[in-house]
């Protein structure tokens, strides 16, 4: 019986241990004030973290013939499962990982939803959204100063002829709230 309990106390110290090896923030709140809106990300595992974001967003409009001449301003929410490749080789460099500091690759998704609109005389109406796969780069300072760009490729669809168009994301704004836990390995 005591052999059993010290490989169960054995067992749950190293689960226990296991979790505290994040290299990733816990969780941050921020503000961009380059497309309005929210954004709130969690660590879900070592470098793996949940972003979401709500608020106004440039976007393509899909809904038009000059698809890459015309931008919109819609309100939007969208979400990323970012995985950070270079947090060893940041802390190796002497980097800081504050913030979740790295480069990472995440699948996307985003609806936007901008109401009735009329495009070329023709009055569009309904969300529209993509998911796609983007590979981007994401900086915080002390001052909680952050910023986060990413591009890649998504497959759009709504109320109009469906496609893979690209997909460009820019962030800039401030960490407002943070639970910090940036231990790495």
């Amino acid at each position: 019986m005591p052999r059993i309990f010290l490989i169960l106390l054995i067992f749950n110290t190293m689960l226990a241990s296991a979790q505290f090896g994040k290299n990733c923030e816990l969780r941050q709140f921020k503000i961009n004030i380059v497309n309005p809106g929210i954004e709130y990300e969690m660590a879900l595992g070592v470098n793996t973290t949940l972003d979401v974001k709500v608020g106004l967003q440039v976007t393509l409009d899909p809904s038009t013939s000059e698809i890459y001449q015309d931008f919109g301003f819609y309100p939007s929410a969208a979400a990323q499962y970012r995985y950070y490749y270079n947090f060893r080789k940041r802390q190796q460099n002497r980097r800081q990982i504050y913030g979740n500091s790295a480069n990472y690759i995440a699948p996307a998704v985003a609806v936007f939803a901008p109401g009735a609109r009329t495009i070329e005389n023709a009055v569009v109406k309904g969300a529209f959204g993509y998911a796609g796969l983007v590979a981007g780069l994401q900086r915080s300072y002390n001052s909680g100063f952050n910023f986060s760009v990413d591009v890649g490729a998504a497959y759009y669809l709504g109320s109009f002829d469906t496609g893979i168009y690209p997909v460009a994301n820019l962030s800039i704004g401030w960490i407002l709230s943070e639970k910090r836990w940036c231990v790495g390995r």
